[in-house]
C-alpha cells in the first residue's frame, strides 16, 4: 500500500466500526440500544488501535487531520505530504461512514428523531454555546496530541501492541472528555461523516447542522497547533 492508501483504509475501518458502535446504541431496535457512553467510548478506542494496527508501518498512521498538521507544526512531518494524507483521511472518514450507514440502513429507517440520525454520523454540543464548544475541542486535542509527541518518544516497545498506548489515550478522553462535544479530536471523523449525511437518503434525517460544524474542525486543529508548539518549548 501507498501512504494515501494506507491513510485511507485505516482511517476508513476507525470510522466504520466508530460509527458503528453510535448507531448501536443510539439507534432503535438494535441489540445494543441504549448501552451508554462506556460502550461508545470503549468502541472508539478499538476502533483507534485497528485503523493504527493497519496504517502504522506504512503512513505512521496518523488518521487524523489534527495530527498530520500537529506533526508538520513540530517539524516531524513533511508539509510537501499533508494536502494527500488531509485527503486521504477525509475519504475515508466518508467511507467508513457510508459502510456504517449500510450496516445499521435498517434502523436507521427505524429510528424517527433526527438528532439521533445525525449523531451517528457526527457530534454535537450537549449544550450549545459556540465559545465554550470550541474550547473543549482545543483542550482535548490539545491533550490528545501533546500525549501522541511523548508516546511517540518513548522508547518502550510492545511489538504487535504498538498501537494500545493510542488507543488507551482515546479511550481516557473519551471517557472523561467526551461529555460536552462528544470528543471529535478529529476533524475527518466529524466533516466526513457529516458530508455523508448530507448526500445519504435517509428518512426524517433533518439537518446536517452545518452551523456547528466547523467547531470540531477548527478546535481540534488548534488544538493540534498548540500542543506542538508547546512541545517544542519542552
Amino acid at each position: 500500500m501507498s501512504p494515501f492508501v494506507a491513510e485511507l483504509t485505516g482511517t476508513a475501518v476507525l470510522i466504520t466500526l466508530g460509527s458503528g458502535v453510535v448507531a448501536n446504541v443510539l439507534l432503535d431496535k438494535t441489540k445494543g440500544n441504549n448501552s451508554g457512553l462506556v460502550v461508545i467510548a470503549l468502541a472508539w478506542a478499538i476502533a483507534v488501535f485497528v485503523g493504527v494496527y493497519i496504517s502504522a508501518d506504512i503512513s505512521g498512521a496518523h488518521l487524523n487531520p489534527a495530527v498530520t498538521i500537529g506533526l508538520a507544526v513540530a517539524g516531524k512531518f513533511s508539509w510537501s505530504e499533508v494536502p494527500s494524507y488531509l485527503l486521504a483521511q477525509l475519504l475515508g472518514a466518508f467511507i467508513g461512514s457510508v459502510l456504517g450507514w449500510l450496516t445499521y440502513k435498517d434502523h436507521f429507517a427505524a429510528t424517527k428523531d433526527p438528532s439521533l440520525l445525525l449523531a451517528v454520523f457526527s457530534t454535537g454540543p450537549a449544550i450549545r454555546k459556540p465559545f465554550s464548544n470550541l474550547l473543549t475541542e482545543t483542550i482535548a486535542t490539545f491533550v490528545f496530541m501533546l500525549s501522541i509527541f511523548f508516546i511517540q518518544k518513548g522508547e518502550v516497545k510492545l511489538g504487535a501492541l504498538d498501537a494500545l498506548p493510542v488507543a488507551l489515550l482515546v479511550l481516557g478522553i473519551g471517557l472523561s472528555m467526551g461529555g460536552p462535544t462528544g470528543y471529535a479530536i478529529n476533524p475527518a471523523r466529524d466533516l466526513g461523516p457529516r458530508i455523508a449525511h448530507a448526500i445519504l437518503p435517509i428518512p426524517n434525517k433533518g439537518s446536517s447542522d452545518w452551523e456547528y460544524a466547523a467547531i470540531p474542525v477548527l478546535g481540534p486543529l488548534l488544538g493540534a497547533v498548540l500542543a506542538a508548539v508547546l512541545y517544542g518549548f519542552l
